[in-house]
């Protein structure tokens, strides 16, 4: 009998909004978009961002997903988590059918989802209107405290801390729990105790990382969002199996998240910085949680033949160092073949032997961020994607 699997998908994880310039390029620029595969088969889609058009685009092809019946659940109806439903292509189409699940604002009174985005697409702001789109559409109104079953999975709503309001979600698979908990700043007690509620023994606990924890305190103070500190003590706390920080502030470059993501990582043993494309695996035996890289966000390479020294830092977070070749290279990366498991999101430094003047060797000392792992052509050997930074 085989373990029941899930598939988390990362498809927008930048927060407030979209950015495009190269400093945020290895993470992404979409806004928030998560697609969770449920071991029976069901579909759940948290958020509306502009990660959502890429979801879409990816409907149809093979292996691309696409039920003819989703599950959408949106926290709350500020723009970076609506602005990519006029831009999903599924959603023209008839023979699809979407449910989706937000709550009712006060602002907004009965079917606020619904208004909110017949609003964004009413004319002047779009060219077409939602009557263009064919695919059937139900909404369900979902408040603070609701649970309910979809399927073999149980979703659990909270209340979070966030202007103009946001809702956590909880959903219980076969193969685990995964926690969705963005837009949220700690310091209000009761819904504190939300969040630790929600989070609670979570597999997988993603949660609001926009600032910093100076930023948190001083600048950003009541803008709605929290820190990579804040959700390390949580995830400790409530025992959370790996947390993963989202929704990056757009001013955040990569470089950045890589700092956050190291400070958070000497706190607490098994942390991700959301990125796009990242896909998490849950129940997989003998790991409960796995995650990696695709090789969609790789750029063209050109094969080659340098020899080289990796020193790094394994899955378990022992240093190693092992001498290699690297067979394929591009301007931004390589794909090198170890022998020892390097961590997801950890920096290597890649020294390669290159041809010198009048034919002598010389060395080449380059820093680089894991962004893929996969299996090697050998036996016994990791294939190892990484994009330079230095």
């Amino acid at each position: 009998m085989t373990a029941p699997i899930a598939k988390l998908s990362f498809w927008g994880v930048r927060g407030s909004t979209p950015t495009v310039d190269p400093a945020t390029w290895r993470y992404g620029g979409n806004t928030p978009c998560l697609e969770l595969t449920a071991p029976d088969g069901t579909q759940f889609i948290l958020d509306c961002g502009t990660g959502l058009r890429m979801l879409g685009s990816r409907w149809g092809t093979p292996n691309g997903g696409g039920n003819p019946e989703t599950h959408i659940f949106v926290t709350h109806y500020h723009w970076d988590h609506i602005q990519g439903i006029p831009f999903f292509a599924p959603l023209y189409a008839e023979n699809n059918e979407f449910h989706f699940y937000s709550f009712r604002s006060k602002f907004l009174g009965r079917d606020s989802l619904k208004q909110v985005f017949e609003a964004q697409m009413a004319l002047p702001y779009f060219p077409v209107d939602m009557s263009a789109m064919n695919a059937k559409r139900k909404f369900k109104e979902v408040e603070g405290g609701d649970s309910f079953t979809i399927g073999e999975n149980k979703i659990t709503a909270r209340w979070l801390n966030h202007p103009q309001g946001c809702l956590g979600f909880r959903l219980e698979t076969p193969a685990g729990t995964v926690v969705y908990a963005t837009d949220n700043e700690p310091g209000d007690p009761k819904l504190d105790e939300n969040l630790r509620e929600l989070a609670a023994g979570a597999d997988i606990f993603i949660n609001d990382a926009q600032f910093t924890p100076d930023q948190l305190k001083t600048t950003r103070k009541g803008w709605g969002h929290s820190s990579w500190k804040e959700g390390v003590k949580l995830a400790r706390e409530v025992g959370a199996k790996t947390l993963v920080l989202f929704h990056h502030d757009p001013d955040s470059t990569d470089r950045m998240v890589d700092s956050i993501l190291r400070q958070a990582r000497e706190e607490f043993d098994s942390v991700f910085a959301a990125s796009e494309g990242m896909v998490i695996t849950l129940g997989a035996p003998g790991d409960n949680v796995q995650a990696h890289m695709p090789g969609a966000r790789t750029s063209l390479r050109r094969e080659a033949q340098f020899r080289a020294k990796v020193t790094g830092v394994t899955e378990d977070g022992k240093e190693f160092q092992e001498e290699t070749v690297v067979r394929d290279i591009s301007l931004q990366g390589a794909l090198i073949s170890l022998q020892n498991l390097p961590q997801l999101q950890s920096e290597l430094q890649v020294t390669m032997e290159t041809p010198g003047e009048d034919g002598l060797q010389s060395s080449m000392r380059l820093k680089g961020y894991v962004v893929r792992i996969d299996a090697g052509a050998e036996k016994g050997q990791i294939a190892v994607g990484v994009v330079f930074t230095d």
